[in-house]
């Protein structure tokens, strides 16, 4: 059976009996300086529908005109949380009646500039939205940053603060875990950052921060830094746990490198809760279902997902012209407590 074929703007006018500029008019909704009749008007919008007739977002967005879409342009597929922070892009935009397009730039590319146009289009788009740090790509933020388009940016780590910002609590979210487990009666209690783009170590920080604080001092070699990798959790608990003085517990700064650290000692025989506890950050969809279930800081990515869309559709209907400042708005983790932390046993 042959395929039908796509329906175009002169097979419109050929079928109403207008020109096509008149049915390019009508159909991009855009005011005209002419006016058309409206029974011209409704006839032409009959005619398409009849046809089967769909624009064609992208040469919409070549003329000026709203695409309803919006580009999201992603620091790193592979990392199991901005898998979870697309499918919120995906369902809160499409609540706001836009799809998304994505765009990949890939890990680390020492000095070579990635250009806009091999990663998105943004005259295609209404709106542009960063997840994760992109400073190592200063001519992909230098071309947003001369875009008409408007950007909101998720996440940016080390990157500067030149668009409007939405990013959450690291330090908050630390400090809750920590104060969890001294709840729970740990005193030695070690840290596994993983290792991020442009040395991002705020939750490091906030670590270190939190000990001298409320024990004078980090136990040396308890912050231990490893690849943001499973094997990476795995090797860092393997070298935690070979001290004179293995921590009772320990903090990772993801919830990858936490699922390394629970494998690490089920292999050791390192039964957890009991000999260890083990709280992760971020409450990526593997977390509720570890063996154990792992204690984890939520990060609000609903929220945050949230507020920059509707950030970023509240832009991108803004006057052309319009000027915009960066804005920074911080959202609170939260802990959630499952069955990787439990009180200390006595000696």
């Amino acid at each position: 059976m042959a395929k039908r074929p796509v329906p175009t703007m002169r097979d419109i006018a050929a079928a109403a009996g207008v020109s096509q500029s008149t049915v390019s008019r009508v159909l991009s909704g855009v005011p005209t300086a002419v006016p058309i009749a409206p029974a011209t008007r409704q006839r032409v919008l009959r005619t398409a529908r009849e046809l089967g007739y769909r624009p064609n977002p992208l040469a919409r967005g070549l003329r000026g005109a709203a695409t309803n879409l919006i580009g999201a342009v992603v620091r790193d597929f592979s990392d199991p949380f901005f898998a979870g922070v697309i499918e919120a892009l995906v369902t809160e935009s499409m609540a706001h009646g836009y799809n998304v397009v994505l765009g990949h730039v890939p890990g680390r590319m020492g000095d070579e500039a990635v250009s806009l146009t091999t990663v998105l289009e943004t005259r295609h788009t209404d709106a542009v939205v960063l997840l994760g740090d992109m400073q190592e790509h200063p001519q992909l933020l230098a071309d947003l940053r001369d875009s008409i388009v408007p950007v909101v940016a998720l996440w940016p780590g080390t990157s500067p603060r030149e668009f409007p910002t939405v990013d959450a609590d690291d330090r908050a979210g630390i400090q809750a875990a920590l104060s969890h487990l001294v709840s729970l009666g740990h005193e030695r209690i070690a840290f596994v950052n993983a290792e991020l783009p442009n040395e991002y170590r705020a939750r490091e920080e906030a670590y270190l921060g939190f000990m001298r604080d409320r024990f004078g001092a980090v136990p040396p070699g308890y912050a231990q830094r490893s690849p943001s990798t499973l094997a990476g959790g795995d090797a860092a608990l393997r070298r935690l746990m070979d001290r004179p003085d293995p921590p009772t517990a320990v903090a990772a700064s993801t919830d990858v490198v936490a699922t390394g650290v629970l494998h690490a000692a089920h292999s050791l025989g390192v039964t957890v809760p009991d000999r260890l506890s083990v709280v992760g950050f971020d409450d990526i969809l593997i977390a509720a279902h570890t063996v154990p279930a792992l204690t984890t800081i939520r990060m609000p990515i609903s929220e945050i997902v949230g507020y920059a869309v509707t950030q970023a559709v509240r832009l991108a209907r803004e006057p052309a012209g319009a000027q915009r400042r960066p804005a920074l708005e911080i959202f609170k983790p939260a802990l959630i407590v499952r069955d990787s932390t439990a009180p200390l046993a006595p000696n």
